[in-house]
């Protein structure tokens, strides 16, 4: 099996002046009773210059808060922008512009009402020399997702480890209602996934920003692009598939509707064990196995529903029906027949969780969206950034499926046509 691996601005509605920043804001006052005056400090530092497109407008407050920033460019033209939840910086909704500068004025209030304003003026880079890290966000916008569904966001070249929680802190998610997650890292850097600790929720709005254009990547590499998407999560879907009894069944709102029998992978290419995502569903599609260590065939299937970036599939598979609920005899994919590989395209979605066992082989890291392929604690520990301690999956009774519903160095992977 060839397997090959493969950013949360709030979505910005931006007006802008006036915003709250979070700061210190501890009271201290002077020997005559008045509170100290607010004061802020900005970043970039006045007339610095080679700033990249990807600035923030860094703050740091004493005695009061952010009430208001400005950014406009030397045109006059004003930017839109928010700030992070912590308060440490207001990011622009969109990334400057090459060799261009820009004044940013942020104004601060204190608790007694008295306010401070501070400006910089600084002038961007010009057009990068440095070649840039592709990046693609596999969450597209309009879209209504499974439960399951993470956000994966891949780079070719992979992100050097040094890097990475400087290109995290520009992947922005936000969920309506709150469902807060985390990012994770694969071990080589090739794909990130963002999920919360338990399932989405049904209903579920999910807005990305993927802002890493002109943002440095270690020494070498640049970002490309500045990308985003929302979109929406549908009804729980999970399907389940085991090898000893060559039976799929499949949940909804973690109630079995329907088994049905399968053919899996053959000794030889042997399906994965693991819990998988849908990743595209065709009606139609073409495996084209020539070049592949066990390929060699062409063949023209339907209702067809990728799972792993190696070619594995859910589809009609006409051929073998009278060996699926007996012996695997595909070439990785999950055969079912005409009839439900017809009514699986109907109920299932992009996002769905699909879980595989009693295989002869593991499911491998990257090999797919594996966000859902290990528990809460070890996806954490992927993360480039600290992640809240408070952030764990829901401590009340477990869901009666996996898929139930419950309370955030290798080239990005081309899909393999392979299946079977």
């Amino acid at each position: 099996m060839n397997v090959r691996r493969r950013s949360t601005l709030f979505a910005v509605t931006i007006a802008a002046t006036s915003l709250v920043l979070g700061g210190c804001t501890a009271e201290r006052k002077t020997a005559g009773g008045a509170a100290p005056p607010p004061a802020v400090e900005l970043t970039p530092a006045d007339r610095a210059r080679d700033v990249p497109l990807s600035a923030e407008v860094g703050t740091s407050v004493t005695n009061g808060k952010v009430s208001a920033v400005r950014l406009t460019d030397d045109k006059g033209r004003q930017l839109g922008g928010e700030p992070r939840e912590d308060g440490s910086s207001w990011v622009p909704s969109a990334p400057l512009a090459n060799g261009r500068t820009y004044t940013a004025e942020v104004t601060v209030t204190g608790d007694q009402g008295r306010t401070s304003t501070r400006k910089t003026t600084f002038t961007t880079a010009s057009k990068p020399t440095k070649p840039a890290i592709t990046s693609t966000l596999y969450f597209a916008g309009n879209q209504t997702y499974g439960t399951a569904m993470p956000v994966t966001v891949a780079f070719e070249p992979a992100v050097p480890k040094e890097a990475r929680a400087a290109v995290q802190k520009r992947l922005f998610v936000k969920t309506d209602p709150p469902q807060p997650g985390t990012w994770s890292w694969l071990e080589d850097g090739s794909q990130v996934y963002y999920r919360a600790p338990d399932f989405w929720r049904p209903g579920t709005a999910i807005s990305v920003r993927a802002a890493l254009d002109g943002l440095p990547i270690g020494k070498e590499r640049m970002g490309d692009a500045d990308r985003r998407a929302t979109s929406k999560i549908g009804r729980q879907v999970a399907v389940d598939i085991d090898n000893a009894t060559k039976q799929m069944s499949v949940f909804r709102d973690g109630k079995l509707v329907r088994r049905i029998p399968v053919s899996l992978g053959k000794p030889s290419t042997p399906s994965s064990s693991g819990k998988m995502v849908i990743m595209e569903k065709h009606e139609r599609t073409t495996f084209d196995t020539r070049g592949e260590p066990d390929g060699g065939y062409v063949v023209d299937v339907d209702d067809a529903q990728r799972i792993t970036w190696g070619g594995e599939f859910i589809h009609s598979a006409p051929w073998s029906e009278g060996d699926q609920g007996y012996t695997n005899v595909s070439h990785g994919c999950a055969n079912v027949s005409a009839t439900a590989a017809d009514w699986l395209m109907g109920i299932t979605q992009v996002g769905d969780l699909v879980t595989v066992k009693g295989t002869e082989v593991p499911l491998q890291a990257g090999n797919g969206w594996t966000a859902w392929n290990v528990g809460w604690d070890e996806f954490a520990k992927g993360s480039a950034l600290p992640v809240p301690a408070g952030l764990r999956p829901s401590p009340h009774m477990a869901p009666p499926h996996p898929g139930a519903v419950a309370g955030g160095s290798s080239p990005a992977p081309a899909p393999s046509a392979s299946g079977g």
